[in-house]
């Protein structure tokens, strides 16, 4: 099956005229429409930046099992998700087994000063000692793609006529995570079960996700118009998706996809990959009501950000 999912230049938004900056604005509404993927170029992210992160965290995920397990945190903590803590299937209501994946997680930590909100939503990032430089290197990335994410909620206010701010004023201090997933080859991991993925499928659950990736035969499929399709790929591209917090937001204008994670194919044993996932969200006490109609296509009652996101979560940790 075809992929609808199209590939959008950022240049002329941050190149500042008034045409240029409508016409990407239009091209992002009709792909939240439409897929609710979209691949983007032109975003400013330097290359090197990106290498870097991935190739420190590989050094991580190459260390002893002993050694990462100093760092073992469950979903929504900050450090490594070990294998068998995720199955991303169940916040579809599906027992799948376990996601074929490790998972380096950090994300916002300064935090708001109220020790239950910090003690979850800010918690402190934890680097590993054995590899010098993982913590410049991906506070840095974070630090880029947080402003992405924000251009993007400019550019998505803009798409529907309204003030550029109108996602944004809600992302003055928000949560985010940062997850480098690393999926390991079959040599590693084994022959999967059957319905086991390196991601399960399933919906994001904030705003905006901005995925760097790598290509492969294990790699990402979007679910559209009934099917999964394989993603398509660009090496300069990253893989942009909204989630059901902007869905809800937006009234069900746009869509929050269906996708998941190939698990490793026997054409290809050795094959492994390593992703940066970065999941942005609002502030933490931010109030969510949905665009009513016509920009929107229904209304849903308004949630506090931070309890409708928390559920999520809990949805898709494993208990041992």
């Amino acid at each position: 099956m075809p992929s609808t999912v199209p590939l959008v230049d950022l240049s002329p938004w941050f190149a500042g005229t008034s045409e240029g900056r409508a016409e990407v604005a239009a091209q992002i509404d009709s792909a939240l429409r439409e897929s609710g993927f979209l691949l983007v170029t032109g975003h400013g992210i330097p290359d090197d930046l990106r290498h870097r992160t991935r190739e420190l965290a590989r050094e991580f995920f190459a260390l002893p099992e002993d050694v990462k397990q100093r760092y073992a945190v469950t979903v929504g903590g900050r450090g490594w998700l070990p294998p068998g803590v995720e199955a991303n299937g169940y916040a579809e209501g599906t027992e799948t087994p376990p996601d074929l994946k490790e998972s380096y997680s950090a994300g916002a930590d300064f935090g708001v000063g109220d020790a239950e909100i910090d003690g979850f939503w800010f918690q402190p990032n934890v680097w590993p000692d054995e590899v010098p430089g993982l913590a410049e290197t991906a506070t840095e990335y974070m630090r880029r793609m947080r402003a992405l994410s924000d251009h993007l909620l400019e550019i998505c206010a803009a798409a529907l006529g309204l003030a550029e701010s109108h996602f944004t004023r809600h992302t003055a201090h928000p949560t985010y995570t940062f997850n480098i997933n690393w999926y390991p080859p079959m040599t590693h991991v084994g022959a999967p079960e059957p319905e086991q993925f390196r991601i399960g499928p399933h919906t994001d659950f904030g705003t905006v996700t901005v995925l760097d990736r790598q290509a492969g035969v294990g790699g990402l499929q979007v679910y559209t118009d009934g099917g999964w399709a394989d993603a398509p790929f660009h090496p300069d591209a990253f893989t942009v998706n909204i989630g059901d917090l902007m869905a809800r937001w937006t009234g069900d204008r746009w869509r929050s996809t269906r996708h998941r994670v190939l698990p490793p194919a026997a054409s290809a044993p050795d094959e492994d990959l390593v992703s940066l996932i970065f999941f942005y969200e609002t502030d933490h006490d931010a109030r969510i009501t949905s665009l009513a109609p016509p920009l929107g296509k229904r209304t849903y009652p308004e949630v506090i950000a931070a309890d409708y996101l928390r559920e999520k979560l809990d949805a898709i940790t494993v208990t041992q």
